[in-house]
């Protein structure tokens, strides 16, 4: 009977107790992922997304992992597909991996190049051979399975690789998150608010944010080796600011996609990228967020769409309640240096710079924060 009085209830204002559950979990969407509960019954009631726990299942070692007391230290691993098709092998475009200290007071972001050159292991269900080669593949091959996708045994390859890269022994959490979903979690906050650390033209976008056209040459249904870059006509220009600007949810998500510029690459990518993770996560405690019930359940909706979401046996709202203490303008994203790795004249992918195996020892240890004293080049300015 109290559950109905609940569910009548659901368009009057809720109690700030709820509200603050749920932004909290709205956090833990966007640095860690989830399905999160929605209306007056924010800790009660799921809906949409997927909770699959099998993502964490690695190896024989972590298969079936055992529900225990949510404590630091923890890492998540963040993974982001873009897939044009559900038949279509999804490639790991975004590799984020959110590292929380013991007290689970802050978290620290960093990526793997999605072209790091790497050893991939063997997976027997799918059939890949252990082979050298683009860490962004990994998702891909694991999820051809028997002729169809397999994105939860992609996923696991994709896990295995990055923890052998990173010697991270096992991941406490895991996400993916499908950017069709993703970017109405954005709609749904209305765009966000980050500073701008350069000067970015986009490679896809005209100023009115609409598609730039094809050069004549680049049709769509034909792939060119000579079309790298096949749109034409005026960018989107987004010029660097000292202050946080706002952007509009198609600005945000298309500033955060470009990797091709003067003095660009694929490491401001993952930069900005970062970055964006951070202020989702201040939007989401924002008080244009927690005291406006309507706009929190569109975006607790919405996330509920775009992840598939791996907590150990917890639901998000545990790991919610768990990392409440978490202060959101502490955290740190870093950038881990790196370069083209060449066989010859022939380029392979990327390769990670001098220090950063002595970074993942810090992560194993639980000891960044000191690790990022003794190394402040490696924590972004504007993260």
């Amino acid at each position: 009977m109290g559950g109905d009085r609940v569910a009548k209830s659901a368009k009057r204002r809720a109690p700030l107790w709820a509200r603050l559950s749920a932004a909290f979990g709205l956090v833990i969407t966007v640095v860690s992922g989830g399905t999160l509960a929605t209306g007056q019954a924010l800790v009660a009631k799921y809906t949409g997304g997927i909770t699959d726990n099998s993502l964490l299942e690695t190896g024989a070692a972590q298969a079936g992992p055992a529900k225990k007391d949510i404590k630091g230290p923890l890492t998540i691993l963040l993974v982001g597909i873009d897939p044009r098709k559900s038949t279509t092998p999804p490639l790991s475009d975004s590799i984020v991996v959110a590292h929380i200290p013991a007290d689970m007071s802050t978290a620290y972001l960093f990526s793997i190049p999605r072209d790091l050159y790497v050893d991939i292991p063997a997976d027997a269900k799918s059939g890949v051979r252990a082979h050298s080669g683009k860490i962004n593949s990994a998702m891909a091959l694991g999820s051809q399975v028997n002729g169809k996708i397999d994105v939860v045994n992609g996923f696991q390859l994709l896990s295995k690789t990055v923890r052998n890269v990173t010697g991270i022994k096992k991941f406490d959490a895991a996400a993916i998150i499908n950017f069709g979903g993703f970017k109405k979690i954005v709609e749904a906050m209305g765009g966000v608010s980050m500073v701008i650390d350069m000067d970015v033209k986009s490679e896809h976008l005209q100023p009115n944010g609409k598609q730039r056209p094809r050069l004549s040459r680049c049709p769509a249904n034909r792939n060119n080796s000579n079309c790298d870059h096949p749109y034409t006509g005026p960018q989107k220009f987004y010029p660097k600011s000292s202050k946080s600007v706002r952007l509009q949810p198609w600005e945000a998500l298309d500033y955060v996609r470009q990797r091709y510029g003067d003095n660009m690459s694929d490491y401001d990518r993952q930069r900005h990228q970062q970055q964006f993770i951070k202020a989702m996560a201040k939007e989401a405690m924002s008080k244009d967020v927690i005291t406006d019930v309507g706009k929190l359940t569109k975006i607790l909706n919405a996330a509920g769409e775009s992840l598939t979401f791996a907590g150990g046996g917890h639901t998000p709202i545990d790991w919610a309640l768990a990392l409440k203490g978490m202060n959101v303008d502490d955290m740190t994203t870093i950038k881990l240096p790196g370069g083209g790795l060449f066989e010859g004249k022939s380029y392979l992918g990327e390769k990670f710079g001098p220090g950063v195996d002595t970074f993942f020892t810090a992560v194993a240890e639980d000891r960044v924060a000191p690790y990022l004293v003794d190394n402040p080049t490696l924590v972004n300015k504007n993260g």
